[in-house]
């Protein structure tokens, strides 16, 4: 009988979840459109790719990584963000930011379903996979880093969704969750969004022939530039819960929030500006990727205007957000957020990737634009992520403020 009422309770949970996502207003259906017409977009791109293979991208021999894996490594970030919620929730006990905490780990849940779907796409052909899966392929754990990250982002993912799921489920039937259920597995995710972040660094950083990864810097600059980033777009995520649903976010929130991207904003400029001082005050000719990338080499610029732009959006969005003009009002605090995310974005992701890559160690130079194939996939990827977000978020706030208000 308790095994029949359990199956019937995990139907009902499911049932109402599914009814939830979708019903909505106008305006929601228009989202959950918009977000289909983009995967629609990106399987377009992907069976145009999966016909031709990777020959349909702008990558090269020279640029071996590029779109896909530059929106992979920023997205990574974003995921490790959610333990800035989650560490002063359970470590310092804020009362605040634990009422959001389940919202940064929906966001970590969805990044990371963006970073697998981009290793996906990045492989050119899916028969590619079973290289990775154990007992079939050769994983080469754990001689090879990308077996390391491949295990790291996979656990990530299991336990910022297991753990709200667990969470949410206790709080739709109305009861206080188990803590020795739950939190062991909380204070665990917090050293593993360290890891997930610093293993992708390591990446890059243990490749010998690309001098412009070789920095001891990366994996500290990668957790400085995430924790920066990922609560910037928490906060954006934050600002339309806020709008749009009932469930409300004080002011508090925004603030402890915007604190914590600054300082992570600030000691990412000063180590930008350290490298920048390493690579330029006694150039070598280990520097010509930095000199590609921020001023040209031998007529190739393209990055140029992409680089600078992204670090002036970067300074600019961390002294708004830093001053924070119109304290009352906070009418900047929103384009601050979209500036300094872009500019991460940029600089993280095209800017570190492809000048990783040109010049080659044979001294090749050649520039590197996204072709359509790759914008399409990549839209339709943002679109994936977008939807599984949305989808997981919505019946997680209808059963917070209902749990909220019944206690």
């Amino acid at each position: 009988m308790n095994n029949a009422y359990s199956q019937k309770n995990m139907f009902t949970f499911f049932r109402d979840i599914l009814k939830w996502n979708l019903s909505g207003s106008l305006g929601y259906q228009v989202f959950l459109c918009f977000t289909l017409c983009l995967m629609v977009t990106g399987v377009y791109g992907y069976v145009i790719q999966f016909k031709q293979g990777l020959a349909a991208t702008h990558m090269s021999n020279v640029v071996s990584w590029g779109f896909y894996i530059s929106n992979f490594t920023f997205l990574v970030g974003v995921a490790a963000a959610a333990v800035m919620l989650i560490l002063p929730s359970y470590i310092f006990n804020d009362k605040d930011l634990h009422k959001v905490v389940i919202i940064g780990e929906v966001v970590a849940v969805g990044a990371l379903v963006m970073c697998m779907t981009f290793v996906f796409v990045d492989l050119g052909r899916p028969l590619q996979f079973w290289h990775l899966i154990p007992g079939i392929g050769q994983l080469n754990f754990p001689s090879s880093l990308l077996s390391w990250d491949i295990l790291v982002l996979n656990g990530y993912l299991a336990l910022n969704a297991l753990i709200p799921a667990y969470i949410i489920y206790c709080h739709y039937h109305n009861r206080v969750p188990v803590g020795k259920y739950y939190k062991p597995f909380v204070f665990i995710s917090i050293g593993w969004a360290v890891a997930i972040h610093m293993v992708t660094a390591f990446l890059y950083q243990g490749l010998p022939a690309r001098p412009f990864w070789n920095n001891p810097l990366m994996g500290p600059r990668f957790l400085a530039s995430a924790f920066a980033a990922g609560p910037a777009i928490i906060s954006l995520v934050l600002h339309v819960v806020n709008s749009a649903t009932d469930y409300k976010i004080d002011n508090r929130i925004f603030n402890k929030l915007r604190i914590i991207i600054v300082a992570a904003a600030v000691i990412n400029l000063l180590m930008l500006f350290s490298e920048i001082f390493k690579e330029f005050y006694f150039p070598t000719h280990h520097s010509q990727s930095a000199v590609y990338l921020f001023f040209g080499l031998e007529g190739h610029d393209s990055l140029v205007p992409w680089i600078w732009t992204a670090i002036s959006i970067n300074l600019l969005g961390t002294l708004i957000l830093a001053f924070n003009p119109f304290k009352d009002r906070q009418i900047f605090l929103f384009p601050a957020l979209i500036l300094l995310i872009v500019g991460i974005w940029i600089e993280k992701g095209i800017g570190l990737i492809v000048p990783g890559l040109v010049p080659s160690p044979m001294g090749e130079l050649i520039d590197y634009a996204p072709s359509n194939v790759e914008l399409m996939i990549t839209l339709g990827v943002v679109g994936l992520g977008m939807f599984v977000i949305t989808m997981l978020l919505k019946p997680a706030l209808i059963i917070e403020k209902a749990y909220e208000d019944n206690n």
